[in-house]
Order: C-alpha cells, then structure tokens, then sequence
C-alpha cells in the first residue's frame, strides 16, 4: 500500500501539462471492438483504469500496445470471446462501454454488472434500455448482464433519466448505431466534450454521426467501420483540479494543453471565489492574490458544474470567508471526504444532498484515507495548503484518474512525495 505525504505551505508556481482524458480514452478504446484495421490514438494517458481496459480488451481479442512515442495501437485479432467477466469489471466502471461494441460488431455481449468508485448507485438501464429498442435483448444470468441481437435497426430513443442524461449509456448507444441499419436518433444525449471526442473519432473510422455536443445525435448506420488515428482531447478534470491547486495555495500556474471553452461552469464558479483564470498561448493560466470569497455550487450534468470537481472545490470553499454551499444533483451520496476534510480542521456539514461550508482560517495536516478517485484529489489539494503534515492513504485511488500527479506537483513547488507502506 502506498499513500502521499504532503507538507503543506507552499506557493505553487510553474507550468503543467494536462494529459489526454481519460473519460474520452476508455470509450474511445472500447469502440476499437467495432473497427477493422489498426486504431492509433495520441495523447492517451497512463493510469490504472486505462491500463485495466487494455487488460480487459486483451481478453476480448483486442491486441494493444504503446510505441516509443506514446501512441497507442489496437487491433482486433479475434472475435470470439464476447465475456468480459467480474474480476475486470468490478474494478472500473468504464469497463461498461464495451456492451455496445461488443453487441453491435459479434452480435453477443456478456457483460458483469460494473463497479469503480463508491460514490452511490449508478445503474445501467439506460443503456439497457437504448440498446434493447436498436434490437438487443437481454437477460440477467449469474450477475452478467447477457444481450443477443440479430440485427440491429436504427430508431428513435430517448435516454433522459432522473439526474438528467447517461454518459455512458449515450457513449455505449451511438456506439452500437454506428453499425445499425438506418437512422438512429438519440433525444436526450448527455452533451460532455469526451463525447463529442467519441463522435469524432468514430467519424474519423467511417461513421456518420451528426449533433454530437448537442442533446440530439443523429447517427446514420454504416456497413463498417476502418482503422484512423486520433488524438484524445485534454482532460478538463485534471485541468480543473490543478486551476483549484492554484487558487489554494495562492499559486501561479499555466495549465499547458487546458481548453477553457470546456470548463465555463468551473471557471465562472472560479471567478467568483476570486481567481484569476485567462486564456494563454499554450493553454489557460491560474492565480490568486486576493481572499476567497464564497459561493453556491450545485453539480449538474455538462455544461453545468461537473461533480468530478465537487470534492476538490469544496476543499477549497474551506478556506473562503465565509458560507457556502455545494448541493450534489448527480450522485447525492458522493460526500465520503467530509469526514476525512473535517478531521484536517474544516468545518462541513451535510444536511441531504447539500454540503454547507463554515470557512476557517486554515487547515490542519492529519492522517487522512481517500474513499474514491476524486475525493483523494481533494484530500491532497487540502494537504498543500494545510499547517504541518498530511498523509493521504490509498494512493491506488489517484492513479486512476491522475498521472504521476505528485511529480507534477513537485515540479511546480508541492512538498509531497509518495511512500510505500
């Protein structure tokens, strides 16, 4: 077991570079399924949850591997396996995206129900319920979800659900429509930027999918689909995590390779704290010199605030002068570092799904062990900052969705280091 050791009190000052995203990488890999010939994509980063999918496409056929450069190459050498099984899903909830790949392209997907973070249910029957109107159908067998389907056709489907649109589930249909016969319209989509990555690597392979960004995809089925290469976009979750770093710790940091015209919702809740956020040459650039104010934030589905960026904001929002308030729309439970952040001295209180945050002078180093992948984000934002030392356990959790983020860190001032139990 490994944990990061954070002495806090240091300005941050430098520049970063923001790797590819991750929520656009592993779907964009799962749709290697449905290509023939060689997919190359750029830009992807190396975490654990990234490198868990190479694992699972190996057992579905899919060769993988990285060149000097970085570049990854997938190929599809056999189709037979369609089983991704529990002991690869259970551990990262992505691993859902190859359902509609799997049973667009072999007509067969036995899929273990998906795990990840425990940041409170998240069902898939959205997904279900889009792939089952293309002309899947499926049973529950042993905790797999099992689908067959001899064809799929193309129609209109409807994926609005009770905290607004399924990534996943619209990722895993336009997916699957790609090789349907006709028209598929998609009423509802989830409009997220690694979407729109998806779409466009797909066009990329022979697609033709319209509307992507909006909430209407338009997907016109083709017979096939060929290999391209493709770059994955910047990780706007990263980016924003390293804006809120810098605010902080008073710091001053350019965010190399970060596209602000996908963080308008973080960056207007950003100004409003105090930080001073602009567009640069190479990407955006951070700081602060004035006190944080506070504000209210309530998490919604893109383009509104991400809930990726709840935790980490809310470490912030610790230290503002004054009340705030953070509400959960997306996963009302996912407050499992409230307990963990008020043991470093910030004084939190949850009542439902809203959080609402005393402001405190400052913050204290402790002991501390991360629940999920942003929440330990959190814990280490909080760490930079906090009077004396902090040490956040369950280092495994970061490395799912942050790559080598205490080099990254240290480069730009951060006194923390990893260490091995």
């Amino acid at each position: 077991m490994e944990f990061f050791e954070i002495v806090g009190g240091n300005r941050l000052k430098g520049p970063i570079e923001i790797g590819g995203a991750k929520n656009s990488a592993l779907p964009i890999m799962a749709a290697s399924i449905l290509v023939e010939g060689e997919t190359i994509l750029r830009n992807v980063p190396d975490l654990a949850d990234v490198r868990q999918m190479q694992t699972l496409l190996s057992k579905l056929g899919v060769k993988t591997f990285r060149d000097d450069s970085g570049a990854m190459h997938l190929r599809v050498e056999d189709e037979m396996n369609t089983h991704a099984e529990y002991e690869l899903v259970s551990k990262m909830r992505a691993s859902v995206c190859v359902m509609g790949p799997l049973v667009a392209k072999r007509r067969r997907a036995q899929v273990s129900m998906p795990g990840g973070c425990a940041i409170g249910d998240r069902p898939i029957d959205l997904h279900l319920r889009g792939l089952e109107a293309l002309g899947v159908e499926w049973e529950l067998v042993n905790g797999d979800v099992v689908q067959r389907a001899k064809k799929l056709t193309g129609t209109d489907i409807f994926l609005g659900g009770p905290f607004g649109s399924s990534v996943t589930a619209t990722a895993n249909v336009m997916m699957a429509a790609t090789l349907a016969q006709g028209r598929t319209v998609i009423e509802s989509a989830a409009c997220e930027p690694e979407l729109t990555d998806l779409a466009n690597f797909l066009n990329a392979c022979g697609a033709q999918i319209t509307g992507h960004g909006t909430p209407q995809i338009v997907i016109e089925g083709v017979a096939k689909l060929h290999g391209c290469e493709h770059r994955v976009i910047a990780d706007r979750i990263e980016a924003g995590t390293f804006m809120i770093a810098a605010a902080i710790t008073n710091g001053d940091l350019e965010l190399q390779g970060a596209r602000i015209e996908h963080m308008h919702a973080v960056v207007d809740r950003l100004r409003r704290v105090g930080v001073l956020i602009e567009r640069a040459e190479k990407g955006v650039t951070v700081s602060t010199s004035r006190r944080l104010e506070p504000v209210q934030v309530t998490t919604q589905p893109y383009p509104g605030f991400p809930t990726d960026l709840q935790a980490q904001m809310m470490a912030l929002l610790s230290l503002a002068d004054g009340n705030s308030m953070i509400t959960e729309k997306i996963f009302p439970d996912r407050f499992l570092h409230v307990g963990e952040l008020n043991r470093m001295g910030a004084l939190l209180r949850k009542e439902g799904p809203t959080v609402i945050i005393e402001g405190v002078k400052r913050l204290i180093g402790a002991p501390v062990m991360a629940s999920d992948l942003r929440a330990s984000a959190a814990l280490i934002i909080a760490g930079l900052v906090a009077k004396g030392t902090t040490r956040v356990h369950r280092a495994y959790h970061i490395d799912r969705g942050y790559e080598r983020i205490e080099e990254k860190l240290a480069k730009v001032g951060a006194n923390i280091r990893r260490v091995s139990e």
